[in-house]
């Protein structure tokens, strides 16, 4: 504290008596000397000696920027004098006589309102210099904002003034709609626990954009069960934005290097698939037809020697014929069939119905012809079902349904078997979902212990963009 002008001299006691340290200075100069040694929160002012009224020395130290925050409280008599001293820049005036009490009460007053000038001027300088909104929400009264910062009107497009005291603009107002039962969830759960809250959420701005922010805050409970908010809403838009774009430059190196990994498991299913056609052209109708050349030279041979015997051999060498074509046309229907390629897919699955071992029903199959690579997937998907349901559903019944909808053609094979189908554990599964993801498509299991098995395939109808 600091005591200026001719103030009575058992002022600075009583303070100093009080525990307040106090100086004097007798004037307004010598109080700007005594501020160099020392700042004051208080400072008492009284006219000077034979110099400065009381009005004059408060304008004088209101020059001094060191006072800025100071509370000034001027000693005067009574009449026009205080009036004047409040206008040079007094705070507050004691008149006199004063006693002791009157003068610490007002001496206590102002060191609290001049704590409070400096907390303000600190909570200025923030809400001017921090990157964000800084805000104080009455909870209990409807969200109502006593306090918010100019940085509101860039993150939302609304100016300050429009939220202070308005039951119609709070924060709550520019939150997405969609994001407002979280805020409000994650605020009662901080507000419960007596905790710090962080939390991302987005704004819909004055303009219509849609923005995300951070906002980090802290609940200050309040006698009569009232609660306030105090916190800062910072704009994280960009940084969203760029996690994002991160997050699908990982997804799609992930997607590159299962398209990579599925081509090559294509390329080796097909390398199987020929070695396998090989072995089947060798071992079964090449097999067959080299035999039957044999039989044909031996039959010659015997004919030519009792010509009787023609007939027989005739007739065994076509059933041999019927068998091989038969067999040829069992290894082309695993390549591809004709009737796919003839007819369409709705044929082609209900030859495929037709020949399952457990009775098929086919509910919906599109008649119009769709792209060649659409087809064969979903025949293949089909046929790669059934053949499942045969090997291990123990199903007695299933259901085939093919259908145009808005995320594409839709390929479902439905059973009533045991469940526990596992996508990964063999490689008929595996190989139709790179077969599904080679057209771009996505292919789902759904195959719960006891309860049968979903194998569900969509495939895309437009042609993908390169």
């Amino acid at each position: 504290m600091l005591v200026v002008g001719a103030a009575e001299p058992q002022v600075p006691a009583w303070l100093r008596a009080a525990g307040y340290p106090a100086r004097a200075a007798s004037g307004a100069v010598a109080a700007s000397a005594a501020l160099d040694e020392g700042e004051a929160d208080l400072v008492i002012v009284d006219r000077e000696t034979g110099g400065l009224e009381v009005a004059e020395c408060c304008a004088r130290l209101r020059e001094d920027q060191r006072l800025e925050e100071a509370w000034l409280l001027a000693i005067t008599a009574k009449g026009r004098m205080a009036d004047a001293a409040l206008k040079a820049g007094a705070d507050d005036y004691l008149h006199r006589p004063f006693t002791r009490g009157e003068l610490l009460a007002r001496a206590r007053a102002g060191m609290r309102a001049a704590q409070q000038r400096a907390d303000d001027k600190l909570v200025r300088s923030l809400m001017v210099h921090v990157p964000g909104a800084i805000y104080r929400s009455a909870w209990h009264n409807n969200h109502t904002l006593e306090l918010i910062s100019d940085e509101i009107e860039r993150i939302s497009g609304y100016p300050p003034h429009n939220f202070i005291a308005s039951a119609k603009r709070t924060i709550m107002s520019i939150v997405h709609p969609d994001d407002r039962a979280a805020v409000l969830q994650a605020v009662e759960d901080a507000s419960a626990r007596g905790d710090a809250f962080e939390f991302e959420y987005r704004i819909v701005r004055a303009d219509g954009e849609v923005r995300w922010v951070l906002d980090r805050g802290q609940p200050v409970p309040g006698p009569g069960g009232r609660m306030w908010m105090d916190g800062a809403i910072v704009d994280i838009t960009e940084r969203r934005a760029a996690e994002e774009a991160l997050r699908q430059k990982e997804i799609d190196a992930a997607r590159t290097e299962e398209l990579r990994a599925s081509r090559v498991r294509i390329v080796q299913a097909a390398d199987a698939a020929r070695r396998r056609i090989e072995r089947d052209l060798h071992d079964g109708a090449q097999q067959r037809l080299v035999s039957l050349a044999l039989e044909v030279r031996l039959a010659r041979s015997q004919v030519e020697k009792d010509p009787a015997k023609a007939p027989a051999f005739l007739e065994r060498f076509g059933d041999e014929l019927i068998e091989a074509s038969a067999e040829l046309r069992e290894l082309a229907r695993g390549i591809h069939p004709a009737v796919l390629t003839e007819r369409g897919l709705a044929p082609a699955i209900a030859a495929l119905a037709a020949r399952a071992p457990v009775p098929v029903e086919v509910l919906d199959v599109p008649g119009e012809r769709l792209r060649s690579e659409v087809e064969t997937t979903a025949y293949f998907t089909v046929a790669e079902a059934l053949t499942n349901v045969a090997k291990y559903a123990e199903a007695s019944e299933a259901t085939v349904r093919v259908a145009c909808e808005d995320e594409g053609l839709v390929v479902e094979v439905r059973d009533d078997g045991v469940g526990g189908a596992d996508p990964g554990s063999g490689s008929g599964l595996s190989g139709l979902a790179d077969r599904v993801e080679a057209v771009d498509g996505s292919l789902s299991v759904e195959s719960p212990a006891g309860e049968g098995t979903t194998v569900r395939a969509v495939l895309p109808l437009a042609v993908a963009q390169p």
